[in-house]
């Protein structure tokens, strides 16, 4: 994250040890969009991040992975235009449920929130390998999308890549590579809260998630079977 998005939030939010004591982990998917079927996952990337007083922003982690799709959902080559992806890289790269796995095993120092933009896709892409990752499934979001609507009513639309314009963060090279979203989310997600941070908009980490936060599917309660 740049200069900018290090300084901490001059507001509440400063004040809130829950706010500093939560691990961000923002994270990313690219996938194929087989017909008949839920968008299936190619690559993963999180970066995690905590807000440390004073200091503002640290990050404490990160992951990335590619993942060799199911034969149903080939990698296109419009998937391949537009990710730089090829079927070569995916050819010997884990499953999702390795992929997942693995990152689900970073998870050892909570409390976390997710970050995404438009988080529901995350969400869905995660609860459907939520058997491989179920400590990661569990965890709640916090949607970009969410609380740039909050901040900023008058935007044309909430793209990414218009949040990004709005900010004047450059687009990085390899956008639509899974790392390289994340980071950039991640600078949106510093520029957020520092504006909602300095105009009282967010007051706490509570406030936070009442605003932008959407719940992990993983913990919904199962209604029970009727007869």
């Amino acid at each position: 994250m740049n200069a900018d998005i290090r300084r901490p939030p001059s507001g509440q939010l400063e004040g809130d040890p829950l706010f500093h004591n939560t691990t961000f982990v923002v994270i990313d998917f690219e996938g194929t969009t087989p017909a008949g079927h839920p968008p299936q996952p190619i690559e993963v990337a999180a970066l995690a991040l905590t807000h440390q007083p004073h200091r503002g922003w640290v990050q404490v982690g990160a992951y990335e992975s590619l993942m060799r799709p199911p034969e149903f959902a080939p990698l296109t080559p419009a998937g391949a235009a537009q990710t730089g992806i090829t079927a070569a890289m995916l050819a010997d790269a884990p499953t999702a449920g390795e992929a997942l796995a693995a990152l689900d095993s970073c998870l050892t120092a909570g409390p976390y929130l997710l970050v995404a933009h438009h988080a529901p896709v995350e969400g869905g892409m995660i609860y459907r390998r939520r058997e491989d990752c179920p400590h990661l499934a569990a965890i709640d979001l916090i949607d970009t999308v969410l609380l740039a609507k909050r901040l900023l009513p008058r935007l044309e639309n909430y793209r990414l890549d218009t949040l990004l314009d709005h900010y004047k963060i450059p687009r990085p090279r390899d956008r639509h590579r899974a790392m390289a979203d994340v980071r950039v989310t991640a600078e949106v997600f510093g520029r957020l809260i520092a504006e909602a941070d300095s105009t009282g908009t967010i007051r706490s980490l509570r406030n936070l998630k009442t605003t932008a936060g959407r719940p992990a599917k993983a913990s919904a309660p199962v209604q029970a079977e009727l007869f």
